[in-house]
């Protein structure tokens, strides 16, 4: 019966995500996540001990996850450049290989020096992981679908963190920090045999979408490449970017006729691309919004563990436990928001993958703040994960509203330039936190630091709604581009003999 029960489930959840194909390709996309950001959760849950071990501040510690997201603001734009040109699932391979050795090697650190310079390798290595997802995400989901399938995905991040945690302040506390880190590296080891075995490299341009009900994404994408090229408007029914052009034209929305593009922008240098980028309205807006968000996500992860340990008295595996809740509500947040602004989309609501983001970033403030200043844990925690649930909420549609106004050629590097401006937030972030609550001082210092260190995340949502007025418009333009480029090879290859 139990096995037949974990079938059930199993075969439900498939159906849920449109089939066992796209389950697949969901979960070792979610998993690459997963890993970039399990290395965050275990070096803050292992807070304490790293702290006595080598004699640290909040400061000091803060810069421990600081170098690993600098590393990966320095690493980003070149990696986009090689996402928009070479095959994506070899790079991710590649990557998770040297974050393998880089978090076996932390796990024998002699020293504060030594710790740093394989975390600085680690941020390297990490930071093709989101151009990577994006890119792939593009390619083997309809745009109608992204921010549904971005839920799913984008949930990666949340699992990593909190079994970063999970594991880690277990370990720590049993065996030791040093067994955290090898753990970590066990893990990412598995997950490099999963990619290297059922990862498939879909075409690129938003062609290779897999349909619904398929079984194996690696078998499809065999087929489809005997198939000629197609274009998302072929399969309408099937929910795809035609859908949102249509709605489009229906309000009547032009594109902007400086930025439809006329040759193929792959062939363009790193440069050009990311300028291009930011000359895109809504690009500029949701980047800078992404940024400000993850800061505040960043720096709270980082010192999550010490503040609970502290502000409500809980012992330390109380605490990782409490992760546990923060975690549900994360998970839940980033699936219903992704679902959400889809089921609005199908409603005529061309901006729901802006306006929903912005609208729960906005109202997580309030909740985080209510949570931070009450001494209950009982009240406190729930109240947090309700909060965890509403910032998460805002992270899948704006994920899919950024595929949406730039052109299949551009998505690597755009997504690197989206990670390069979050990774010096994130690294900026621990360094700020922990200097901050330094200087406030006394009992309630990290209390006041996560109060005051709320604003950038009204921030966000204050530069997220405006971005539903550019969206629409934004949105034609890559239609255009789309277009334009596709009739211009179809002019190039000439009349049928």
């Amino acid at each position: 019966m139990a096995g037949f029960d974990l079938e059930h489930l199993k075969a439900e959840a498939s159906e849920r995500v449109g089939g066992p194909a796209r389950a697949e390709v969901m979960a070792l996309l979610a998993g690459v996540l997963a890993l970039a950001m399990a290395d965050q959760g275990a070096v803050a849950a292992a807070a304490e001990p790293l702290k006595k071990a080598f004699s640290l501040g909040n400061t000091e510690f803060g810069l421990l996850l600081a170098v690993v997201a600098f590393a990966g603001a320095l690493g980003a734009l070149p990696v986009g450049a090689l996402v928009d040109r070479y095959r994506r699932n070899r790079l991710i391979l590649v990557a998770i290989l040297a974050w393998t050795a880089a978090s076996a090697l932390s796990a024998f650190a002699t020293s504060y020096v030594f710790l740093l310079a394989t975390r600085i390798v680690l941020g390297l290595v990490t930071a093709a992981a989101w151009p990577c997802v994006a890119s792939l995400t593009g390619d083997f989901f309809p745009a109608r679908e992204r921010a549904n399938a971005y839920g799913f995905i984008v949930a990666g991040e949340f699992v990593g963190v909190g079994a970063g945690f999970m594991i880690s302040g277990w370990l720590s506390g049993l065996v030791g920090w040093r067994w955290a880190f090898a753990a970590m590296a066990a893990l990412s080891l598995a997950l490099a045999g999963a990619v290297w075995r059922f990862l498939p490299e879909p075409r690129r341009g938003g062609q290779s979408w897999l349909e619904e009900g398929e079984t194996d994404p690696r078998a499809a994408e065999r087929a489809r490449a005997d198939r000629p090229q197609r274009n998302e408007a072929d399969a309408p029914a099937t929910g795809s970017a035609e859908f949102v052009r249509q709605l489009a034209r229906k309000a009547r929305i032009e594109p902007r006729a400086d930025l439809v593009l006329h040759e193929d922008p792959r062939r363009r240098s790193l440069v050009w691309a990311i300028g291009f980028c930011l000359r895109i309205p809504t690009y500029r807006l949701l980047v800078i919004a992404s940024a400000l968000a993850y800061y505040f996500l960043t720096g709270a992860t980082a010192f999550g563990m010490v503040f609970l340990i502290h502000h409500f008295g809980l012992a330390h595996a109380a605490a990782t436990a409490m992760v546990l809740v923060l975690g549900a509500g994360a998970l839940a947040g980033v699936v219903a928001g992704g679902r959400l602004s889809t089921w609005l989309l199908n409603r005529g609501k061309l901006a729901a993958r802006v306006t929903v983001p912005g609208v729960a970033l906005a109202a997580s403030v309030p909740v985080f703040g209510l949570a931070i200043w009450i001494r209950s844990a009982w009240i406190g925690v729930p109240l947090m994960a309700v909060g965890a649930a509403l910032l998460s909420a805002a992270v899948a549609p704006l994920d899919a509203a950024r595929l949406d106004i730039v052109h299949p050629g551009l998505w690597g590097r755009a997504e690197a330039g989206r990670m390069a401006l979050r990774n010096l937030g994130e690294a900026s972030a621990p360094l700020a936190f922990g200097a901050l609550s330094s200087f406030i001082g006394g009992a309630d210092g990290l209390m006041w630091t996560f109060l005051i260190m709320l604003a950038p995340m009204l921030a966000a949502s204050l530069f997220t709604i405006p971005g539903r007025l550019a969206y629409p418009t934004d949105v034609a333009t890559a239609a255009a581009s789309v277009d334009a480029l596709r009739d211009q090879r179809s002019d190039d290859r000439g009349p049928a003999t």
